[in-house]
């Protein structure tokens, strides 16, 4: 929930995309441009950069929009209405409230991301990836093989849900995207 006793300008700053700035989740390297934190829960703006096999499972964002802005590469987006294709130059938008995932269609992608609140609670997707992530060393995406797998969701499902964020089981996924060939598996 938003906190009525903030105040309710947030304070104008600068951020650089350097590795200060930056986290590694899940083998993405996403830059924190804008945290919730810092928008009194409204908005949160990040860079990420992402190869094949280091996409998110199937998601749903309880509280907020997410807007993609691909500034490098092609990514195909997964969600109950349509499946679509986005290319350098182009948007991807996907409302809250329904499962959603994406896969890289080039080598490398590399996108702004913009996720908007659309209710009274905060923004929670910047929180969830700082909970979950860990201190970049490097700007570098790494090879996907040497990501190792969540053996145990439970604490990602927990963490996720606590920030609006719920992960869907592969029934659950089946039933929401039935185009979707699965987390980790290429598309041609």
């Amino acid at each position: 929930m938003l906190d009525n006793n903030k105040p309710s300008t947030p304070t104008a700053y600068s951020r650089e995309v350097d590795v200060p700035s930056t986290i590694k989740y899940m083998g993405q390297v996403i830059t924190m441009l804008a945290k919730g934190t810092e928008t009194n829960g409204r908005l949160a703006f990040m860079e990420v950069k992402v190869r094949p096999g280091l996409e998110p499972p199937v998601h749903i964002h309880e509280r907020e929009h997410e807007m993609f802005f691909v500034l490098k590469g092609a990514v195909r987006f997964y969600t109950p209405e349509k499946t679509f294709d986005v290319h350098a130059g182009g948007v991807g938008f996907l409302p809250q409230g329904k499962a959603h995932t994406f896969a890289c269609l080039s080598d490398e992608i590399h996108a702004l991301i913009l996720v908007g609140a659309t209710g009274e609670e905060t923004v929670g997707m910047d929180g969830y990836l700082l909970a979950m992530g860990e201190p970049a060393r490097d700007m570098t995406v790494p090879d996907p093989s040497t990501i190792a797998p969540i053996d145990d969701p439970t604490e990602t499902i927990k963490v996720g849900n606590s920030w609006g964020i719920r992960f869907l089981s592969p029934e659950d996924t089946e039933k929401a995207l039935p185009d979707y060939p699965g987390f980790g598996v290429g598309v041609s």
